[in-house]
């Protein structure tokens, strides 16, 4: 070191050590006597003098120095300087990955950014042994500063002066001192709120049973370490709770300010738990209401007097919105103490918590001006003010008010003062010109046809031509009627379920939507090219473009996360990067932002169910037929949007969604609700940060037609309009080919069929769509073991949506998938006969993939089978290998 360190001796006989540079506050010990010829370094510890028995120093000062080389009792020098002042022999060794870890470190607390000081540890032992050598030379290690007391007196001392955050008290004899004594003088004292103190207790005899911990805990230490002299163990255990307990209480502590600034606060602040118990009021509180904070909080709100000048519904309202965990503005009467009423602008804010539940709500009210008989005579300058300004800041939204007002006013009195019989002429005038408008619609044509030809018609025919009509009145034209025969409840619940929005329920249940933006994949790091993979996910990969590839096996090997690698080898198959004229890197990243958005916690649709209908669009696309039909572009379109199709997918339907009123249902007008979010959020994404936008470098109009190609392939997926997409494809794709080939009857038929569908652009459209619903629904035409692992991780999903709309009382929509009743071999029957064969033989008719339809054969057979044994649930293959 550069100075010399002093040492002094007071009259009482503390001696204490410190730098030059470092402040006079002492790191002290006691001695009988500290002579120029009695003294001795022993360990590099502690001054220690020739009279060694008769002097037991009370408190030792560390400064940060190596460790030794050979533990023991030499005073040597160490590799460090020895240096005497005033006849002592200091040790002053400093070790320079010590200096660096001792450094402060920063951490954060909400919105507020942490300084955190070098831990400091005080060592309560009587005498010194192997053990408090271990827990000395630990400290060094981790860059701690350390004190060692050898009194209670002492130790009490030290700690008042230098708070320390870790203590470690000797708790193995108490022949010397009593621990359990100490600890609780030590948590006596206002400091020790927020200090870990470690009791050191001797090991456990073989064969005795080890004693309980509740004596040391009510004694107030936090743990207990069992007797162990390793410097490597003592290291651990101060490492450990430094960044468990001690960081934990660092941040504890920074509470404290924000208390002060809520105690100073002018605006009334009150916060509830969950369940509307009062945890928090302020004396801005206080004063406005009349109550002391004794008599408030422990107490629910509904136990509190309520102004009966609030309109009635207002409370529900409030908790309406507020449990869907939005803020609630707005202007409240409250009752205060003395029964007056007062008028106050409230702004209640919900706190989302841990398992991002609403833990708490946090209410700001400030006193409003009012020229009620009743108006509040409490109030104090600043209060007067707030209220005005608030009156101002609420002018908006009373103007809002009013603008509806006035134009109804406009509206009643334009009627009042308007000539009745005028306007009553004008109604019908319009209406006249309505009826006689043609309105050249492709159905209004065909029912005009039908109409002239019922004219000259015989009555059968007219008839006939009547229920016609009322058919193609109707909106849902291609979904088809279920018959008596298909009443089986598997499939009129499934249909139900996955082909209707919902009704909407005004019972005042709502379902809120929450992202997962803290998705946990694992700490697989994610290769730095296309090629940089770890070898097992390598070797997994080179399977990828067959049909039968395991996307469990990559889930697996890449801890949830197989998204990103198959996502990375497809689009450099299809040369995406080199199309959309991106580079690598911000691919990577766009594939990592999206995969972050898919929600692990769901059994199906999570990445892994992205990765797999990615691959089955990109197995698609590399057949003869598709290649042919689409261009560069539309594969693109369709790669991104397989990968995108059920971003954010909260695991619950849009019927769940409709019928729970939640935001995405509100905000969509219950339509293609998710769909609809799955891409407008994908974008959302991809745009707001350069690093990831893989459309930065297009032009605009090729950004605007992939974008248009990629948002109508995502609603495809939507189910109400499973048989409307199905239904177009058989009759402009499948039967024209069908019709084309058996006229042509030759071999280049193939060639020619797709080139004449290239250039139709409608037809290319119906085809994308027809492929991802495809690839969305591929999971019956998978190989077996694949298929039945899908269909329990789809089933476990609609048993949990089932659970929570018994829980919220919300419609059952599908009341079949009852995880105690429900038979997964029916259902899968059910959803096969009624989606997937048809739109499967209408797919291969086209693409020519037997493979799909052997899968899918084998596949039905097998439900078959279990369906006739009576079979409720299946074994899944991944119960028997610890799988997912």
């Amino acid at each position: 070191m550069g100075c010399a360190p002093s040492i002094h001796v007071s009259q009482s006989g503390v001696i204490y050590c410190r730098d030059s540079d470092e402040s006079t506050s002492p790191h002290q010990t006691t001695a009988a006597a500290a002579g120029p010829s009695s003294s001795s370094a022993v360990h590099g510890l502690f001054v220690k003098t020739d009279a060694a028995e008769s002097i037991v120093p009370s408190v030792l000062a560390y400064q940060s120095r190596a460790a030794p080389q050979h533990r023991g009792g030499g005073g040597g020098n160490r590799g460090g300087r020895g240096r005497r002042c005033c006849g002592v022999e200091v040790e002053t060794q400093t070790s320079q990955s010590s200096l660096k870890q001792a450094s402060a470190t920063e951490t954060e607390i909400g919105p507020m950014r942490l300084t955190q000081d070098p831990i400091q540890v005080l060592l309560i032992f009587a005498k010194e042994d192997k053990q408090s050598d271990g827990f000395w030379w630990a400290c060094d290690r981790a860059g701690y500063r350390c004190n060692i007391a050898r009194t209670p007196e002492s130790a009490l001392e030290c700690f008042l002066d230098k708070h320390h955050e870790i203590i470690v008290i000797d708790h193995r004899n108490s022949k010397y001192f009593d621990a359990e004594a100490i600890c609780r003088a030590i948590r006596a004292t206002k400091p020790a709120e927020h200090t870990v103190i470690l009791g050191v207790v001797p090991q456990i005899p073989a064969g005795q049973e080890e004693p309980s911990v509740l004596p040391l805990l009510h004694a107030g230490f936090n743990r207990r370490f069992l007797e162990n002299s390793s410097i490597v163990a003592c290291y651990n255990e101060l490492v450990q709770i430094e960044h468990g307990e001690v960081r934990s209480q660092f941040k504890l502590r920074a509470c404290n300010s924000v208390f002060t600034a809520l105690e100073h606060c002018h605006e009334a602040i009150e916060i509830t738990s969950e369940d509307h118990v009062i945890q928090y009021v302020n004396p801005a509180f206080e004063r406005m209401m009349g109550y002391q904070k004794g008599e408030l909080i422990g107490k629910e709100l509904t136990e509190l007097p309520k102004s009966d000048k609030n309109r009635a519904d207002l409370l529900d309202t409030i908790n309406t919105c507020i449990k869907r965990g939005k803020e609630w503005q707005g202007v409240y009467y409250a009752r205060r103490k003395s029964g007056d009423n007062i008028q106050q602008h409230v702004k209640i804010t919900p706190v989302t918590g841990q398992g991002g539940k609403i833990r708490h709500f946090v209410s700001i009210k400030k006193l409003c001006c009012t020229n009620d008989s009743n108006k509040q005579t409490y109030r104090t300058h600043h209060d007067e003010k707030c209220a005005g300004d608030q009156f101002r800041s609420e002018s908006h939204s009373f103007r809002c008010k009013n603008r509806r007002k006035e134009s109804g006013d406009v509206k009643s009195i334009t009627s009042r003062s308007s000539d009745a019989p005028s306007l009553q002429n004008r109604r019908y005038s319009s209406m006249a010109r309505i009826h006689s408008m043609t309105i050249e619609a492709p159905i209004t044509k065909v029912i005009n046809i039908i109409n002239s030809a019922q004219e000259n018609s015989p009555v059968t025919v007219a008839e006939a031509l009547d229920r016609v009509l009322e058919i193609l009145r109707t909106t849902e034209l291609y979904s088809p009627q279920l018959g008596t025969k298909d009443e089986d409840p598997h499939t009129s619940d499934l249909v139900g379920g996955l082909m209707t929005d919902g009704l909407r329920r005004l019972s005042g249940n709502e379902y809120v939507f929450s992202k997962n933006t803290n998705q946990s994949h694992g700490h697989l790091s994610v290769p730095v090219t296309i090629n940089d993979v770890p070898p097992c996910i390598a070797r997994l990969l080179e399977n990828e473009e067959s049909w039968d590839f395991n996307i469990f096996e990559l889930e697996a090997v890449t801890n949830k996360r197989p998204l990103v690698y198959l996502g990375l080898k497809i689009f450099a198959r299809f040369g995406v990067c080199e199309f959309l004229n991106c580079s690598e890197a911000t691919l990577r990243a766009w594939f990592q932002v999206i995969e972050a958005n898919y929600h692990s916690s769901n059994s199906y649709h999570n990445s892994s169910h992205a990765a797999d209908v990615l691959h089955a669009t990109a197995f698609f696309l590399g057949k003869e037929r598709v290649k042919g039909s689409l261009g560069l572009l539309d594969e693109v379109a369709a790669l991104i949007a397989a990968t995108i199709h059920d971003v954010d997918h909260p695991g619950r339907t849009n019927s769940f969604l409709c019928n729970a009123g939640s935001e995405l249902a509100v905000l969509y007008n219950d339509t293609a609700v998710l769909e609809s979010h799955h891409t407008a959020l994908a974008f959302q994404l991809t745009t707001k940060d350069n690093k990831c936008n893989v459309f930065k470098n297009l032009n605009r109009n090729h950004y605007r037609t992939l974008r248009q190609a990629i948002i109508d392939m995502v609603l495809a997926t939507e189910m109400t309009k499973h048989f409307e997409h199905v239904n177009k494809f058989v009759n402009s794709i499948t039967k024209p080919m069908a019709s084309e080939e058996t006229n042509a009857n030759n071999d280049s038929s193939d060639c020619e069929c797709a080139t004449s569908l290239k250039n139709f652009p409608d037809n290319q459209t119906l085809i994308k769509r027809m492929m991802i619903k495809c690839a969305d629904v591929a999971n019956p035409c998978r190989p077996l073991e694949l298929c039945i692992e899908w269909a329990g991780r789809i089933s476990e999903e609609y048993f949990a949506q089932t659970d929570e709309e018994k829980r919220q009382g919300l419609p059952v929509v599908m009341p079949v998938f009852d995880r105690n009743t429900c038979s997964i071999p029916k259902s899968q029957i059910s959803f096969i006969e009624y989606f997937i064969m048809d739109m499967f033989d209408a797919w291969d008719a086209f693409a020519h993939i037997p493979v799909l339809m052997q899968h899918l054969a084998n596949n039905y057979k097998h439900w078959k089978t279990l369906d006739e044994s009576k079979c409720r649930s299946l074994q899944l293959p991944s119960e028997n290998n610890n799988g997912s």
